[in-house]
């Protein structure tokens, strides 16, 4: 029961991000902005959003540690990797409108990831 409320609660918050991430993605790239730019100004955008309300609401932390942020702070860097690789490289090959589709699919995948990685070792009970 604990795992699937933690589980809705970082669905909900990570609707928002990908909400935020996926739009802003959008916006900048049709302005004219360089898709791995873009890229990465949106999930940092979305990251900083994340980080503390998924500490505090989905993971149960009264205060987020140095060795929080600094896994938070990992995962979300090897994960942009990924993500920017894909959706940069959909964009050079297929065009700007395949990147914009090629982001929405990224990003659903990477947010279990990220949910496994976040429970199992940002947030973990272990992670003081």
């Amino acid at each position: 029961r604990q795992e699937a409320v933690k589980l809705v609660l970082f669905l909900a918050i990570g609707g928002f991000q990908f909400a935020l991430d996926a739009g802003l993605f959008v916006a900048l790239t049709w302005a004219g902005m360089v898709p791995s730019i873009a890229n990465i100004l949106a999930r940092l955008s979305a990251a900083c959003v994340g980080f503390g309300l998924n500490g505090k609401f989905t993971f149960g932390q009264r205060s987020l540690t140095k060795i929080q942020f600094i896994r938070f702070a990992t995962c979300w860097g090897v994960l942009t990797i990924a993500s920017t690789v894909l959706v940069a490289g959909t964009a050079a090959i297929a065009g700007l409108e395949w990147a914009w589709l090629t982001k929405i699919l990224v990003e659903i995948v990477l947010a279990a990831v990220s949910f496994v990685l976040m429970r199992n070792w940002v947030f973990s009970e272990t992670s003081d």
